[in-house]
């Protein structure tokens, strides 16, 4: 069972059990996300990041099992309902090299885009990103801290809250 807090009205914190609970959370926030929606990912190493870049394709009916880290392409793109692009900065030189690779067109238009290790390259995301920081809590806990930055990211928290404290 995932316990959930409201911490303000752009904040969320969800402690979640299992891998599959990460996972499902993820694919509902993929069922929700329109063009234009970017998710920031922040978390050590082996957090649960993949996990619930792989629950959001999978809302975005893309099949899971090629949703992989793309720590060495740096970039994935991924069809079904919306078009993603799945960023991992963690081996970027300088935050100025994930603006090289033409991040900012991805934010704009029907894209999705999801971007790991979202805290090394803050001053290139959009304002209006909604930010997910995982932290392990046990072996299989993690912890999630939702935080929207503008008003559409701040709309689909709202329905992201909304419909998992519905279901659960």
């Amino acid at each position: 069972m995932i316990v959930s807090a409201t911490i303000s009205d752009r904040d969320w914190k969800v402690l979640s059990q299992s891998p599959e609970e990460t996972g499902r959370l993820g694919m509902l926030l993929g069922k929700m996300a329109g063009p234009g929606t970017v998710v920031g990912l922040i978390g050590n190493l082996g957090a649960g990041k993949t996990r619930f870049v792989q629950g959001i394709t999978q809302g975005l009916e893309i099949p899971v099992l090629g949703v992989t880290s793309p720590t060495f392409t740096l970039i994935q793109e991924y069809y079904g309902r919306l078009p993603v692009a799945h960023f991992d900065t963690y081996r970027l030189r300088s935050p100025e090299e994930f603006a090289e690779l033409g991040s900012d067109e991805y934010f704009s238009g029907e894209w999705v885009s999801l971007v790991e290790w979202a805290d090394r390259v803050a001053e290139h995301l959009p304002q209006d990103c909604l930010t997910v920081r995982i932290e392990h809590r046990g072996e299989s806990e993690r912890e999630l801290l939702f935080s929207a930055g503008g008003v559409n990211s701040a709309a689909l928290l709202h329905s992201l809250k909304a419909e998992w404290t519905s279901t659960n």
